[in-house]
């Protein structure tokens, strides 16, 4: 299952490719504006810092399907490395999402809110797509219950487009989303590193120190231990 950053936060990103198992980086155009630069220097500097092989997720900007493929033809050449273009579940999209397959430009499906919208676009080629499960519970839906009829629905009609789920709230949602088959999750730093938090693992850990340092002298460590 994969484990992606939903930020363009450099030091962020930074911080989490260093600690966890993170596979990639998702943006969106929301995203890229928060940090307030340029926005192919601040790509390239995503891609220096998560390396050639982690997934970059770059979102088009045009609304009609012509002017998507250039834009995605353009996101790949100006960055390489592995990117992946966010392509929106709109008609236009849906026709997009069918001509980069064609021409070898792998894709996401975003703005998923139901089961066939995730149909439709894998059936396109689409190799992700990204229901949001924090929207759909806003619109009075139930995001991982879309989660779970999506991967249903793949794995009935043996699509291989995988279910990236995204927007989050809290780590509950992330928990939910893994137990209903999602293929990955993509997440805002700071939901990330909630997945680290628990208040128990902080008190064994002084716990077992003061064990430990209570036997052998304050701030020894193993390496100091004599055979």
């Amino acid at each position: 299952m994969q484990l992606v950053i939903d930020s363009a936060n450099i030091d962020k990103i930074k911080k989490l490719i260093e600690f966890l198992p993170i596979d990639g980086v998702t943006t969106n155009p929301s995203i890229i504006v928060k940090e307030q630069k340029p926005f192919f220097p601040m790509l390239e500097e995503i891609r220096y810092v998560i390396g050639e092989e982690k997934e970059l997720f770059v979102q088009v900007i045009a609304t009609n399907a012509k002017d998507m493929v250039e834009e995605a033809k353009y996101i790949c050449k100006v960055l390489g490395g592995n990117v992946l273009v966010k392509i929106p579940v709109t008609m236009e999209g849906i026709k997009a999402i069918k001509q980069l397959k064609r021409e070898g430009i792998r894709t996401l499906a975003t703005t998923i809110y139901t089961p066939v919208n995730a149909y439709l676009a894998a059936k396109a080629g689409a190799e992700y797509v990204a229901p949001y499960v924090n929207r759909i519970d806003n619109l009075t839906g139930n995001g991982v219950k879309v989660v779970t009829e999506i991967t249903e629905v793949f794995s009935r009609h043996n699509l291989s487009c995988k279910v990236l789920a995204a927007s989050f709230k809290n780590v509950q949602q992330i928990h939910n989303v893994c137990l209903a088959g999602a293929h990955g999750v993509t997440a805002a730093p700071e939901l990330i590193e909630a997945l680290v938090e628990h208040p128990s693992i902080e008190e064994n850990v002084e716990k077992f120190r003061k064990d430990w340092f209570d036997q052998y002298g304050e701030e020894s460590l193993i390496l100091n231990v004599k055979k």
